[in-house]
C-alpha cells in the first residue's frame, strides 16, 4: 500500500465557536470512519514563507497550504475518493491536493 499526502489549501475559518465545534466534530467523525487508512490525521500549518532566488517573502506562495494529512491506501483512485469525502471541502470551502509519497 502506498502513502498519500492530502494537502489542504485555502479554507475559511468558522464564523463562531459553535460553528468551529461543529466543524471539528465532523472532522473527527471523518477521521474515525477512515480507521487505519489515516496515518497522520491532522497537521495544521501556521504562517508560511516563500524562499526563492528573489529572497524570502511572507506570502506563502500563490496557493499556500493550511495543513496536511497522510493516508495509506491501495491506489491514487482510492486516495482521491477519500479526499472527496473530506469535510474540509464543504465546510471550509477549501481545496485538497492529493500527492503520492514516493519511497526513496
Amino acid at each position: 500500500m502506498a502513502k498519500y499526502m492530502l494537502s489542504y489549501h485555502g479554507g475559511q475559518k468558522p464564523d463562531s465557536p459553535e460553528a468551529g465545534a461543529a466543524m471539528m466534530a465532523q472532522w473527527k467523525s471523518w477521521v474515525s470512519a477512515l480507521g487505519n487508512v489515516m496515518v497522520e490525521p491532522q497537521n495544521p500549518l501556521g504562517m508560511s514563507k516563500t524562499v526563492s532566488t528573489d529572497g524570502v517573502a511572507d506570502n506563502g506562495g500563490s496557493n499556500p497550504m493550511s495543513g496536511y494529512s497522510v493516508i495509506q491506501t491501495d491506489s491514487m483512485e482510492a486516495a482521491l475518493e477519500i479526499a472527496k469525502s473530506c469535510p474540509f471541502i464543504d465546510l471550509a470551502k477549501g481545496e485538497i491536493i492529493v500527492s503520492e509519497i514516493m519511497q526513496m
